[in-house]
């Protein structure tokens, strides 16, 4: 990325790319972001996390300023101290997601159901397992889930494998929506056509950032489409091949700093490149 980093704009996933699947934040990690957002880059988080459940992180990593993509681009927010909450909402994608879910239902009886409440929690149909949504938890009818539209829907069925799970919902041949399929047996819903890329091409075209200085951190299924939008993508050693395939280049494992890597490499070439007239 030529013309040094100020300006540029540096797009990073959270799990599995910031921390580890254990929500370890290394002082490595830490420190190359800081000061990566010290340099002049714009800095944007971009999660398939809830904005409640990704606030947390981005206090640790004393971010305060600037934007940050949540549920997997169904929500946009600008970072301001002074605002209720500490951001304000720019973007906020909607959907009727009954049909889909109906459908998912009928394929997967036993699944568990959430609908996302920005800034909130979720309402579900039934208990997730321990420590898997943050925020306030509420029990509720299916049918009250889907009575209006949502930012998000998320299907949960600890019975199956990753594998089995995804076998599963491919079979339902979902239409009209956008979807991807976690680590777990875990499906995320959102509106057609929103990504976590598509969320931000909106926040590169607010900033006026030339698309030749947009980079991109990740290393889930749901990171490809940012992987690809980026000028560069970089996936992190512990993505799935398929992953790896969609990026430019592969770092190291998240244990190993693999974010850090990439930063401080941008940043060290940065300053031996005169800045961007």
């Amino acid at each position: 990325m030529n013309g040094g980093v100020e300006g540029a704009l540096v797009a990073l996933d959270v799990d599995g790319t910031i921390v580890d699947h254990d929500e370890v934040l290394s002082d490595r990690v830490r420190g190359a972001v800081q000061r990566l957002a010290g340099s002049g880059a714009h800095v944007v988080v971009a999660t398939g996390r809830s904005l409640h459940g990704v606030l947390p992180v981005l206090q640790r990593l004393d971010l305060h300023e600037g934007f940050l993509v949540c549920s997997n681009g169904a929500a946009t927010v600008q970072l301001d101290r002074s605002a209720p909450g500490g951001y304000r909402v720019v973007s906020l994608h909607t959907f009727d997601a009954s049909g889909a879910a109906e459908a998912l239902r009928t394929s997967i009886p036993t699944g568990l159901f959430a609908v996302e409440v920005l800034g909130r929690g979720f309402k579900v149909t039934a208990p997730f397992p321990d420590g898997e949504l943050t925020g306030e938890v509420e029990v509720v009818p299916f049918a009250e889930m889907f009575d209006e539209p949502v930012m998000r829907v998320v299907v949960r069925s600890p019975e199956h494998t990753s594998a089995e799970f995804g076998a599963l919902v491919s079979a339902v041949g979902l239409h009209g929506v956008a979807y991807s399929v976690g680590w777990t047996a875990w499906l995320d819903l959102a509106p057609d056509g929103v990504t976590k890329a598509s969320a931000l091409e909106e926040v590169r075209l607010r900033l006026d950032v030339p698309h030749e200085r947009t980079l991109a951190v990740g290393d889930g299924r749901n990171d490809v489409e940012m992987l690809q939008w980026a000028a560069r993508g970089v996936a992190m050693g512990n993505a799935p091949e398929e992953v790896r395939a969609a990026a430019d280049e592969v770092t190291s494992h998240v244990d190993e700093d693999g974010l850090a890597e990439v930063l401080e490499a941008l940043l060290d070439a940065g300053e031996r490149e005169p800045a961007a007239s």
